[in-house]
């Protein structure tokens, strides 16, 4: 069986980062394959109830965009996160004080999307200082704006008026046009096939090889090779408590 890329990123409280505000802001040019504009993309409420409204808002935003069409599917609540084919997972858990208020992973083959998970981190979201609607509202929107293959609008802690950005104060709970008009951009062409599940079936990916090393690490990156050639890319973004403290630190997303 061909192995799949697992492509992650970990979102966190937007510290400020040495990186300009980008025109473009595709995530590396991932994207799901799909036959028809817009794509109906299934994302599985595997959330505590607390977590609700939160997903529902995020995804009629969402639907704003001409070519993505993200419709809520029914599940059991699953800390794990357990990714099914062709469809979007959304979680939320305990996960610890590791420094991330909330983690999106894409798995691609090639370029195509596969499928994804999205996490909130109740470690940190049961505090006084981030249990807030609009600071819950920015995370969510912005994992699950990151499965659809979207990067950050900008990384210096400008704040563009969007839940795709780094503001410290996390006051942005929703997308703006620039979002809507990148997807547009991602998703301009259509695929001979598609990575989308159409019906409730769906299967769990197969687990990547123990097999690895850390290729590259950094405050914001760390990519891991397996054995048989497949990545894992992990993009971070720190807490504010963490930020200076991150370089070299061990990386916990579970």
């Amino acid at each position: 069986m061909k192995r799949i890329v697992t492509v992650g990123i970990v979102v966190a409280v937007f510290a400020a980062l040495a990186s300009a505000a980008s025109a473009s802001h595709s995530w590396g040019g991932y994207h799901w394959a799909r036959t028809v504009n817009p794509a109906t993309i299934k994302v599985i409420d595997a959330n505590t109830s607390d977590w609700d409204a939160a997903l529902d808002r995020a995804i009629s935003d969402w639907s704003v965009s001409t070519v993505i069409k993200p419709v809520k599917e029914a599940g059991a609540e699953d800390r794990r996160c357990r990714p099914v084919a062709g469809k979007v997972k959304s979680c939320n858990a305990a996960y610890g004080k590791n420094g991330w208020l909330g983690l999106a992973q894409i798995w691609a083959n090639g370029s195509h999307i596969a499928q994804g998970t999205s996490k909130m981190n109740d470690s940190y979201f049961s505090l006084v200082q981030y249990n807030d609607p609009t600071k819950r509202q920015q995370v969510m929107c912005q994992e699950i704006g990151h499965t659809w293959g979207l990067a950050h609008q900008d990384e210096s802690g400008a704040d563009l008026n969007t839940c795709m950005d780094y503001s410290r104060l996390l006051d942005n709970p929703s997308p703006n046009q620039h979002d809507y008009d990148e997807l547009a951009l991602i998703y301009s062409h259509l695929d001979l096939t598609t990575t989308i599940a159409t019906g409730l079936a769906g299967s769990a990916a197969a687990s990547p090889v123990a097999t690895e090393r850390i290729d590259r690490i950094s405050t914001s990156t760390i990519t891991e090779i397996y054995a048989d050639g497949s990545r894992r890319i992990t993009h971070i973004t720190w807490a504010l408590e963490d930020r200076g403290n991150s370089k070299n630190r061990p990386v916990n997303t579970d």
